[in-house]
């Protein structure tokens, strides 16, 4: 066993919130105009308005710990569209069309679906009620016994 495995659900845990927190800041950004935005995508505009709005749910659902999985593969794929889509076109390197933060962000989501939510995260609390509730019982049952 590797000495620093015994920290590795509580990075994983850090790792997917800080991702989260960031795409859902990029969504956030774009929707509302905030952290400097210039302009804001229009209601119902495609595709920008739609990105922001998947950017910002699933970066929420990322950052707690809900559904982190799939809203993480949504995440993904929609930073997987945005760099085919808009930034391919430019030039083939994200370094020269300007889709370093697309690439970024479908790598890491795409990580954080096939790792999982690591510790901290809310569907943790729903488990931990789930695997504690027998034992709960368990001492009741000990304690009627006696």
């Amino acid at each position: 066993m590797h000495r620093l495995a015994p920290a590795r659900e509580h990075v994983v845990g850090l790792y997917r919130i800080v991702i989260g927190f960031l795409f859902a800041c990029h969504g956030a950004k774009t929707l509302f105009g905030v952290f400097g935005a210039k302009t804001t995508a229009a209601v119902g505009a495609w595709p920008g308005w739609w990105a922001a709005v998947i950017q910002l749910v699933c970066g929420v659902l990322v950052c707690v710990g809900l559904g982190t999985r799939a809203a993480a593969v949504l995440g993904s794929g929609s930073m997987a569209f945005a760099y085919f889509t808009v930034h391919l076109p430019d030039g083939l390197l994200p370094i020269q069309n300007g889709g370093e933060a697309a690439t970024l962000f479908c790598w890491a989501l795409l990580a954080v679906a096939f790792v999982g939510p690591g510790r901290f995260a809310l569907s943790n609390l729903r488990a931990l009620h789930r695997t504690s509730a027998p034992a709960r019982n368990r001492v009741r049952a000990n304690e009627l016994a006696s």
